[in-house]
């Protein structure tokens, strides 16, 4: 069995200390960093641009996995490559044309992610993730962290990881919104590769004992 990936969500850190919250998570043994950019006008919530990411390249050598919840995605995703992105993932319901930006992203040696709210079918990834290198699927609305994990959601995850399966290619299946320790093994067992988690990790006091914990529990 793979190891099951970790990546904190930064959206829950404490930007006045980026550098060393980063750090801290890199000890702990994160897999990637996850950067949630947000513009207000798909989500109700406004966050950062490249030249954010730009700087947070400079801090860390791990993969930055960079969710885009923006209208008009493929106008950004190449400056989001330029300014150190290893995994560029953007919304169906933002992008009418995102079989060209899966190849925009991967022309330029990156890995290219797909993702859907909640409340959007899967069906409607059917073509684009014969494409993709990541699938996401948001366990809550996007726009703000600390919302709790939607129930439902579990049998989505199990659905994608079928349809993954299907396509006979390896696409990384990455779940996002409201995980914590407690319910980290049903999102693996319904067929997470990669867990992101802000305020789980984030606002516990000690990084180290968190992931430890939830590694604990995965069985890894």
């Amino acid at each position: 069995m793979n190891k099951t990936k970790i990546a904190p969500s930064i959206l829950s850190c404490n930007f006045l200390t980026l550098e060393k919250e980063i750090k801290a998570v890199e000890k702990a043994g994160a897999d990637l960093i996850h950067i949630d950019v947000m513009d207000g006008h798909f989500v109700p919530n406004i966050t950062i641009g490249p030249l954010f990411v730009e700087h947070i390249r400079r801090i860390t050598s791990k993969p930055l996995d960079v969710h885009l919840m923006i209208e008009n995605p493929a106008m950004f995703v190449e400056d989001f490559i330029k300014a150190g992105a290893d995994i560029v993932t953007v919304h169906v319901e933002t992008d009418n044309h995102i079989l060209k930006t899966i190849d925009v992203i991967k022309s330029s040696g990156k890995k290219a992610g797909i993702t859907l709210n909640p409340a959007t079918p899967l069906n409607s990834i059917e073509y684009a993730i014969k494409e993709a290198d990541l699938l996401l699927i948001m366990t809550v609305n996007p726009g703000f962290g600390g919302q709790s994990y939607i129930p439902a959601m579990n049998e989505k995850i199990r659905k994608a990881k079928r349809m993954i399966e299907e396509t006979g290619r390896h696409v990384d299946l990455q779940v996002d919104g409201g995980i914590k320790a407690s319910n980290a093994k049903k999102v693996v067992d319904a067929g997470a590769d990669i867990l992101v988690m802000g305020t789980e990790i984030f606002h516990s006091k000690d990084y180290i004992k968190k992931i430890k914990e939830i590694r604990n529990i995965l069985g890894e």
